[in-house]
């Protein structure tokens, strides 16, 4: 087992573990590290624990000290120099009529390298670009082209929920969000309406999963027959998951039908495994895009530690 503690690089962003030696280090304070793209300042977010060194994918990091004020200090100059950056690296890519969207520039803490990303529809020749920046900087010019889930999470904004997107947010990681999650909530299949700001499938579709999952296993499945307490028997016509209720279906001598509502705890029926019929209810085109969707799920571009 080993000690660490956990740091942060941006807002929400993904969370690394570090040695934190013999320093006294709390949750909140800032900390200088060694990272794969140099020198780094980042927040304490989680504090000391112990986990299973063989569970890492790579070495565990010491942390060189706790942060300054210098360090502060510096670390807000970098923040200004990233706007400079930002407007000198627009007007690079206009003079050189690149088809790619600019969306944030990033100053190393120790100002090793300056790191563009951006956005574009495919591969972009950018080498002259570099050219051109490497000699205004006078430093190491990394340009790293992101998705547009990455993009979403850097600029933010609202969602059709009135509410800040949950990426830019909360969200450490992007969460695998898959159609099934869609029709597990019984959500409208149309891309259109399960897709976020970034056209892909939306993240919080991954929120409610575990209980709805929990609720719809206590629940028959439209169509099936179960018995009430009283011992008729009736047919599922729909079922409300939030408020565990089923509308039966009796038919009568005179084949007449009614129907009422029974709470769930109300009615003998044996589990069954749910059935997965939602594609049928769809047109090919649209399960075409939706499973476009799920394929353009990625990892996260952004925190390369």
């Amino acid at each position: 087992m080993k000690e660490v503690i956990g740091v942060r690089f941006r807002e929400n962003g993904k969370i690394y573990f570090f040695d934190p030696l013999r320093f006294n280090v709390q949750v909140g304070e800032y900390v200088i590290v060694e990272t794969a793209r140099g020198v780094e300042y980042g927040k304490v977010v989680l504090g000391r624990r112990e986990i299973d060194e063989k569970k890492m994918s790579s070495a565990i990091k010491p942390i060189i000290r706790i942060a300054e004020d210098k360090d502060h200090k510096k670390y807000e100059d970098n923040k200004e120099k990233n706007k400079k950056a930002y407007n000198i690296c627009l007007e690079k890519i206009t003079k050189h009529k690149l088809d790619m969207k600019l969306i944030d520039a990033e100053y190393t803490f120790d100002n090793s390298k300056v790191l563009f990303y951006f956005t574009a529809d495919g591969r972009i020749d950018f080498r002259e670009l570099v050219k051109d920046l490497a000699a205004v900087f006078k430093t190491r010019i990394e340009l790293r082209q992101i998705g547009v889930r990455d993009e979403t999470k850097i600029v933010g904004g609202i969602g059709i929920c009135g509410r800040e997107l949950c990426c830019n947010k909360h969200l450490s990681e992007f969460i695998p969000v898959s159609i099934r999650m869609a029709k597990e909530q019984n959500l409208s299949l149309n891309p259109t309406k399960i897709s976020g700001v970034c056209g892909r499938l939306m993240c919080c579709l991954k929120h409610e999963q575990d209980t709805y999952e929990y609720l719809n296993d206590r629940l028959p499945n439209i169509g099936d027959v179960v018995k009430t307490a009283d011992g008729r028997r009736g047919e599922v016509k729909s079922v409300n998951v939030l408020r565990q209720k089923v509308m039966l279906v009796f038919t009568l001598e005179d084949d007449s039908k009614e129907q009422e509502e029974f709470k769930i705890e109300d009615l003998r029926f044996k589990p069954k495994k749910r059935r997965n019929d939602d594609r049928d209810r769809i047109s090919d085109a649209e399960l075409k895009k939706l499973e476009a969707l799920e394929r353009q799920e990625g990892k996260s571009k952004l925190d390369d530690a």
